[in-house]
């Protein structure tokens, strides 16, 4: 068992919509937090989940409340885009920026894809088991959504990434080095290896796209990403905007993964 403590908000309390969830893990060693907008209409119980990651220095607020994730959905929502979940989890906050790594400490990926599902699984009325999974991200979270969708193909039925990391070696452009060398060691069998990664699961990939601006100090990485994805013969999505590494460009482009996710048949 990994998820040892749960503490969830008291719904009277809360704002509309949200739950809170701090949860105590053995696979952190410690806690960490979700935020949860669950805004159903309807008595469902198997609604599919979106999960959110962020990038370095932020938590599980940042997508809500520097990216307005949720004005977001509730704008495609009245245009007609099907219902999720969204789940914005912290990354369990080593460091500057886990990477959403399995690392020497605590492993950062089993709490995304293990305690975090399971945690709104257990307490938000509208999930269950059965809710289709899908997992996006900016930035790290970019670089986690990837990560954790190639290796993970069984958990999450489609993957959409912003402005990506794509090495380990990329966390330089944000990082100091007391949070660079263990992400650099972490325990992951392909060391954090994007394409190693693609490549070992590219029989069973989920289907995948993701985006990055022109003026993004990681535009070049990600181009490059998607050359050497297509030199593999594995099959993405991948879609040039202008802009910077701004929140700005990810509240823009979150439509992007929600419509994206909206196409591989949500409603059950």
């Amino acid at each position: 068992m990994t998820v040892l403590r749960v503490e969830v908000a008291n719904q009277a309390f809360a704002p509309e919509y949200f739950t809170n969830i701090t949860v105590y893990s053995s696979n952190l060693r410690g806690r960490a937090d979700i935020s949860v907008y669950a805004s159903s209409k309807q008595d469902r119980t198997n609604i599919p989940i979106v999960v959110l990651l962020h990038g370095v220095y932020g938590s599980h607020w940042v997508w809500s409340q520097l990216g307005g994730a949720e004005k977001v959905y509730e704008r495609l929502r009245a245009q007609g885009l099907n219902e999720f979940v969204l789940v914005m989890p912290s990354d369990g906050c080593f460091g500057e920026g886990s990477g959403y790594l399995p690392l020497q400490n605590a492993n950062y990926e089993k709490w995304i894809v293990e305690d975090v599902i399971d945690a709104v699984c257990e307490h938000i009325p509208s999930c269950s088991p059965q809710s289709k999974k899908f997992i996006t991200g900016l930035s790290m979270g970019g670089y986690g959504a990837l990560r954790l969708g190639f290796n993970y193909p069984n958990v999450f039925s489609a993957i959409s990434a912003h402005s990506s990391i794509t090495t380990i070696e990329d966390f330089i452009h944000f990082v100091d080095d007391n949070t660079l060398e263990p992400l650099r060691k972490n325990t992951d069998k392909y060391h954090g290896d994007l394409l190693k990664t693609a490549y070992a699961q590219k029989a069973n990939l989920p289907p995948f796209r993701f985006d990055c601006g022109k003026n993004d100090v990681l535009f070049e990485a990600n181009q490059r990403l998607s050359e050497s994805l297509v030199e593999a013969s594995i099959s993405h999505q991948f879609d040039v905007f202008s802009g910077e590494h701004t929140w700005e460009y990810w509240h823009e482009h979150l439509a992007d993964s929600l419509r994206y996710f909206n196409n591989f048949d949500v409603q059950q």
